[in-house]
């Protein structure tokens, strides 16, 4: 979103604003990712278009630019990959996991996939891809096979599905997501509903998820 943080925001829209040990008025996707990883996240670990903007208005209104025309790549694409690299040299990561929200195609969206992609031209990076498997009578790819259509529209493939479903993906079907989304059968990992969030995790551990990222990363 373009606001700077969520401390301004109706907590109706994105629930209660999640505060962290440096004070940052986050949504509540902080706080779920500091329970699942046990550690305390800070500001620099949520990036908002509202800062990107901010920060790259700021740099041109003191003359960082040095009189160039400021367009969006490449200078607001500069500062988002600036921001993730910042992170990840800040915590001495062996690698660092970004999750870009909402859906693909969203205008909101567009500079932090270009950003992705091209961050993969120099680093080493692997692109998982969630996906939506609706279930009427049977379970239907086509809204996966969309999804993944128009990402590749933005120059990305991704490397790993995640797809999204009621129950577990069945076999015909991982063939057919395969099939038309360019991706190897055991890189498509069924994210099935579960009665506890915290079986997550085992599942995709299960489907060898960590080892096939690690393995694309070459960790």
């Amino acid at each position: 979103y373009s606001n700077v943080d969520a401390g301004t925001i109706n907590p109706y829209e994105h629930g209660e604003v999640f505060v962290t040990a440096d004070g940052y008025e986050s949504d509540q996707d902080l706080g779920l990712y500091e329970r699942f990883l046990n550690k305390n996240l800070t500001r620099w670990h949520n990036i908002t278009s509202g800062q990107v903007y901010k920060a790259v208005i700021e740099k041109e209104r003191s003359g960082k630019f040095l009189g160039k025309t400021v367009q969006m790549i490449p200078h607001v694409i500069e500062e988002i990959k600036e921001r993730i690299k910042f992170v990840a040299r800040k915590e001495r990561a062996d690698f660092c996991c970004v999750e870009i929200g909402g859906t693909v195609g969203d205008i909101e969206s567009m500079p932090y996939l270009e950003a992705a992609r091209q961050l993969s031209l120099k680093e080493k990076t692997c692109f998982v891809h969630v996906v939506f498997v609706p279930e009427l009578l049977e379970q239907k790819t086509k809204l996966a096979q969309q999804s993944v259509k128009r990402l590749m529209e933005y120059g990305i493939q991704p490397d790993i599905i995640i797809a999204r479903s009621k129950r577990i993906l069945e076999s015909n079907v991982k063939r057919k997501i395969s099939l038309f989304c360019n991706v190897s059968e055991e890189n498509i990992i069924s994210a099935y509903d579960v009665d506890d969030i915290y079986k997550i995790p085992l599942n995709f551990k299960a489907q060898n998820l960590d080892k096939i990222m690690l393995c694309k990363i070459k960790i």
